[in-house]
């Protein structure tokens, strides 16, 4: 019993120090931060620009929209149905000098408006991004869609590629696809 205490607290404590490895909280996704490297290349492969308005669908704790406002100037919208990390977000936003123009929305993605967007950023599972796909497919021509990890079933990327990561054993891959 002693033995299966401290595995736990040990796994606890790796678990917490690596911020690659997902945390679960009430949605229905758990929550795996995405490497600063692979939120650059996805704001760049979405090739944001002035008069964009970015949405993160299952933000986390903010940084792909951080990133957009900081690093663009753009509106970003992100859209997380964890309280906690929506603060967190918040938070995050007012510390980078952001939050003007960063806005999270505690809610959940599916029920979501996110019709002002012209770029959407995701990484989330296959069967939530499939469940998403009404929502993407009524955005206006010429949004872009950036998928961390995970393609749209049914639809055919404009341009995918992998992203070595340094810290844990994987190999990331984003996708981007042209309404």
């Amino acid at each position: 019993m002693k033995v299966c205490h401290i595995t736990i607290a040990a796994l606890t404590l790796i678990s917490s120090a690596c911020s690659n490895f997902p945390i679960y909280t009430a949605g229905e996704v758990p929550f795996v931060p995405t490497p600063p490297a692979v939120v650059n290349r996805m704001l760049e492969l979405a090739e944001v620009k002035a008069g964009d308005v970015v949405y993160d669908i299952g933000s986390g704790d903010g940084r792909i929209v951080i990133a957009a406002a900081k690093n663009y100037g753009v509106k970003a919208v992100g859209i997380e149905i964890d309280g906690e990390l929506v603060d967190k977000a918040r938070s995050r936003a007012q510390k980078e000098g952001v939050a003007a123009l960063a806005e999270f929305r505690e809610q959940d993605a599916l029920a979501a408006d996110i019709s002002a967007a012209t770029v959407v950023t995701i990484y989330m599972l296959p069967e939530f991004n499939y469940k998403l796909r009404p929502q993407l497919e009524a955005l206006k021509p010429g949004a872009r869609v950036v998928c961390h990890d995970f393609a749209i079933e049914g639809w055919i990327p404009d341009h995918s590629e992998k992203i070595a990561d340094r810290t844990i054993l994987h190999t990331h891959t984003v996708y981007l696809y042209r309404r």
